[in-house]
């Protein structure tokens, strides 16, 4: 019988997100995930040194980074001797990648590792059509150059097609903000509700940066120190001028009280117990629990519903309830979303006859929910949002001296990434 070993977080280190085709436009995924790793080692002096893993990701990828992590992490000074891999989930890709590593901590395979998630929207990656690729092929494997020049003369115009990547769900060919839309639809979440919470999110983001909050957490990058998303003037009369962006009749959901598309990325430094105290590392709190849920977002569930059947399978495991918290990060995909999720778990019909449970997880205390702000602010490169948050939840935690501290990630797919972060 296996013996788990408690799971220490660190700390964590980024780069300040930057909405897309802004600061970053020419930087690749590279670029901005070797930059949060080296920071990561420069602030725990890992230079040269050899960890259990790292692993990171990113969801708009391109082949050229097909072996990401494990260049990132050598480009960023750990040792050659460390391994690295890849790994993609979605929006939840940097959360997941924490829970992996969590998980070999916990059972003694390593003793210590870097999770991260980057993402650039301004560098895509530009797919050639099949027909061109083909051809292309074809003309690579000739041999002579009349041969070759022969097969140059099949490619004709219609095949140059280039295929621009397209955040849509294949399986209904609905973008996520509409997909979105039709879940504040179905359970009747105000416009007015909505932007107060992003207002709420710009606020807390803001005054954490005043605050010194993030002082140790996001680093200077290309002239950047803050997200450049924030908008610490904004007010509700502004974001209820906003007009809707998936529906223009009847719709709620606006570029306010949505994320941006983002280019970032984030890293954490993950522990066993026995790690931190030989080396003399301060520990901000232990990962404890974690869930992943998928549902059937064509034919039964809103996409980003996945939170809401993890959350009580996470808590039904960790014997808490849902008010056992002392702070919440809701990943703010959309104010809609944090909305639907929240208001199903409270739901009586909801919780019965979806989760099979006899009674609605209840309320909480919102004053608890992303108390230093969510992507609504700081904005959301997708695979580098579940490491933000990682880091300064443990932070948060760390500062109140104990404490218990939920995550939840919805993610495209239909998936969705919880975890549970304790500070005794």
């Amino acid at each position: 019988m296996i013996n788990l070993r408690k799971v220490a977080v660190l700390g964590g280190a980024r780069i300040p997100f930057c909405r897309s085709s802004t600061n970053y436009f020419n930087l690749g995924n590279k670029e901005l995930m070797t930059a949060s790793i080296k920071e990561l080692v420069d602030k725990f002096k890992l230079k040269d040194k050899t960890l259990g893993g790292v692993c990171v990701g990113a969801v708009v990828k391109s082949s050229k980074d097909f072996s990401l992590a494990r260049e990132c992490s050598i480009d960023a000074g750990l040792a050659y001797e460390t391994p690295a891999f890849d790994l993609q989930m979605a929006c939840g890709t940097g959360l997941e990648a924490a829970i992996v590593l969590a998980n070999k901590i916990a059972i003694g395979q390593i003793d210590s590792a870097i999770a991260g998630g980057c993402d650039s929207t301004s560098v895509v990656p530009i797919e050639l059509g099949p027909k061109l690729s083909s051809k292309l092929l074809r003309v690579s494997k000739e041999k002579s150059l009349l041969k070759k020049i022969k097969a140059i003369t099949q490619i004709n115009m219609k095949d140059i097609s280039p295929k621009v990547p397209a955040i849509k769900e294949p399986r209904t060919g609905l973008s996520m903000g509409e997909h979105c839309e039709l879940m504040a639809k179905e359970w009747k979440i105000s416009r007015k509700d909505q932007d107060e919470l992003a207002l709420k999110s710009h606020l807390n983001a803001f005054n954490a940066y005043q605050e010194g909050f993030y002082d140790d957490l996001v680093y200077p990058f290309h002239g950047i120190k803050i997200d450049n998303n924030i908008r610490g003037n904004a007010d509700l009369e502004k974001l209820s001028k906003l007009s809707t962006a998936f529906d223009k009749k009847h719709g709620t959901i606006t570029a306010g009280n949505s994320s941006p598309t983002t280019d970032g990325s984030a890293a954490v430094f993950l522990s066993s117990e026995e790690y931190a105290l030989k080396n003399g590392y301060e520990i901000l709190a232990y990962l404890t629990f974690a869930e992943d849920a998928a549902v059937d977002y064509k034919n039964k569930e809103g996409l980003l519903m996945a939170p809401a059947y993890a959350i009580p399978r996470m808590l039904e495991r960790a014997n808490l309830t849902f008010q056992d918290f002392d702070f919440y990060e809701i990943h703010e995909a959309f104010a809609a979303q944090v909305l639907c999720t929240l208001k199903a778990l409270n739901d009586p019909s909801f919780c019965k006859e979806k989760l099979k449970i006899d009674k609605p997880l209840g309320t909480i205390d919102l004053n608890k929910l992303n108390v230093k702000g969510g992507s609504l602010a700081m904005g959301h490169p997708f695979a580098a949002t579940g490491c933000r948050i990682l880091a300064s939840l443990s932070k948060v935690l760390y500062q109140n001296k104990k404490g218990r501290g939920l995550i939840s990630i919805c993610t495209a797919g239909g998936m969705g990434v919880t975890a549970i972060l304790e500070r005794p």
